[in-house]
């Protein structure tokens, strides 16, 4: 994390670190999640859904890829040292295989990040506030190549300012992604747009306000990604000194300026 990449990701609400963790890491991790998919990596008749939701795994290359020296020090450098917390698993994993047919969950969001009076699996009513509660990162592992047609995650370049105005007015309750949704996210619909696209061990950190969506995969080869967050060991601030500030906290600010 340079001052460049860092200036990137304040301005931009992204920064892509390649080989965050290695090949042999990534390749150990899609044995286990071809075993789980119940697909044949050879036979692509078997390939029959858009998308298999896998997730939660604590296995040792999991653990590995989450828990590079490359990553830990890019979590100190957006989030501050000592104010994140490590991952032992990476959250869900959504597969996404070559197909025609519609996924239907490629539409922009944000995800949210604590419940609130939302029930517990009730995600388009969990909340996300302007202190970002519960989130420090939204973060993209590919663990294999993503090209342009291999259903790269869409990310809107600067809309983590654009949703920074959206929760202000909100407080500490925030808003809910329904809430959040209602008018389409057309406060940042003319936000340029960036593929997450990149080799396997490439890792995307993203602020946690940032709009994405997936898209249907129009490659020839299943996508594995995962897609964690990485929650803070204590509250992001917005009243700390400039100088202490994350840059997580210095993109909000700014956007509220």
């Amino acid at each position: 994390m340079d001052a460049a990449s860092i200036t990137q990701f304040i301005r931009d609400g992204y920064v892509k670190v390649p080989r965050a963790f290695s090949a042999d890491t990534a390749r150990a991790a899609r044995a286990v999640l071809w075993r789980d998919t119940g697909c044949d990596p050879d036979d692509p008749l078997t390939w029959t859904q858009p998308v298999v939701r896998l997730g939660y795994y604590v296995e040792e290359p999991f653990r590995d890829a989450a828990n590079t020296p490359v990553l830990h020090a890019a979590f100190d450098a957006l989030v501050g040292r000592g104010r994140w917390l490590p991952r032992f698993d990476l959250g869900t994993f959504p597969v996404r295989f070559p197909s025609v047919k519609d996924p239907k969950d490629d539409g922009w969001h944000v995800d949210t990040s604590f419940q609130g009076d939302a029930a517990p699996t009730d995600y388009f009513n969990w909340r996300v506030n302007v202190s970002s509660k519960g989130r420090a990162l939204l973060m993209l592992f590919l663990f294999s190549d993503v090209g342009p047609d291999d259903a790269p995650t869409r990310l809107r370049v600067g809309s983590h300012a654009d949703i920074a105005k959206r929760l202000a007015p909100a407080g500490e309750a925030g808003l809910s992604l329904n809430e959040l949704a209602k008018n389409g996210f057309r406060e940042c619909e003319r936000r340029p747009e960036v593929l997450a696209t990149g080799d396997e061990g490439t890792v995307y950190l993203c602020h946690p306000f940032m709009v994405h969506a997936a898209q249907p995969h129009r490659g020839t080869r299943p996508r594995f990604l995962a897609q964690p967050a990485l929650l803070p060991k204590e509250p992001i601030r917005l009243d700390r000194d400039e100088a202490v500030s994350s840059p997580v906290e210095l993109a909000i600010r700014h956007a509220l300026r």
